[in-house]
């Protein structure tokens, strides 16, 4: 199992930077900034990008399913992203985006390569093999036409799989009994990022506040705010059981073919890092636990 869940993590290490582009690269601000969304700062966009698979989501659906973000901050973009575009016209220009994107990260011969086409088919089986029921971003991304040219098709699989992963750790979250605050002050106090990294997910320093002093009350902080054993025992069992929630995927591409997988994917990994478009720490804590 563990051996099993070390290869989960592994391939979400290598996913994650390659859906993650969506939220950085100029080419799909560009987008963003014809369709009229505001580029000043990435939220506009990413709330329109991310949640558009939903249909014309409303603030209380998009906070559920996002989690991490305070609910007032998910209602200073949603519904008012429906306002500038319409989700279809989101999505088109979601695609056309992504498209530009990689084709400026990744050389002409990578991008009609025979190695990411066939990156591309072994990360579309083990999307297509992704059980969706219960995870609504998953499910709505899974539900969308996949794109025909292989590269699309990759940033399709990585985003479907990374969305799973995703819906998983909430329901593992819950379990916890942690809500959407006490998730990141429990995480912050382990160690994934620091405490103001996760300032971008919109919740008042007194709400921070007050999740710490309901941690301290369970036992899970101390009263400097650093996690206890207990503490930091809830959350590997969190990180352990969302390991377990999407694992799925890999179990039905096999060993064989995850391992490949892994091998062809290093190469694009390294273009996406080493970019630059991506933030060095953020709210995920890859890398940290």
């Amino acid at each position: 199992m563990a051996d099993e869940n070390g290869r989960v993590r592994q391939m979400w290490h290598l996913l994650e930077p390659l859906h993650a582009v969506l939220y950085y690269a100029p080419e799909v601000f560009r987008e963003a900034e014809a369709l009229g969304y505001d580029t000043g700062e990435r939220w506009p966009s990413y709330f329109a990008w991310r949640a558009a698979p939903l249909g014309a989501p409303g603030a209380p659906e998009v906070a559920t399913a996002f989690h991490s973000f305070a609910p007032h901050m998910v209602a200073e973009h949603v519904p008012a992203a429906w306002d500038v575009a319409a989700p279809d016209a989101v999505l088109t220009a979601r695609t056309r985006g992504i498209d530009r994107a990689y084709r400026a990260l990744l050389d002409s011969e990578t991008v009609a390569g025979g190695q990411l086409a066939e990156a591309a088919a072994l990360a579309r089986r083990a999307a297509e093999a992704a059980d969706t029921d219960g995870r609504p971003l998953a499910a709505a991304n899974a539900a969308l036409p996949w794109p025909e040219e292989p590269h699309l098709v990759l940033w399709h699989a990585a985003t479907i799989l990374r969305e799973h992963r995703g819906d998983g750790h909430v329901s593992a979250l819950a379990a916890a009994g942690l809500d959407p605050v006490e998730s990141l002050v429990s995480f912050a106090a382990i160690g994934a990022a620091p405490t103001e990294v996760f300032a971008s997910r919109g919740w008042s320093p007194e709400e921070w506040a007050a999740a710490g002093e309901r941690l301290v009350a369970r036992g899970l902080l101390a009263a400097d705010g650093t996690a206890t054993d207990e503490g930091r025992a809830l959350r590997a069992k969190v990180e352990r059981r969302t390991d377990e929630l999407a694992a799925s995927p890999w179990r039905d591409l096999g060993p064989t073919g995850t391992t490949r997988l892994a091998e062809l994917l290093g190469p694009f990994w390294v273009a996406v890092l080493g970019s630059g478009l991506l933030p060095r720490e953020t709210t995920l804590g890859i890398g940290k636990v």
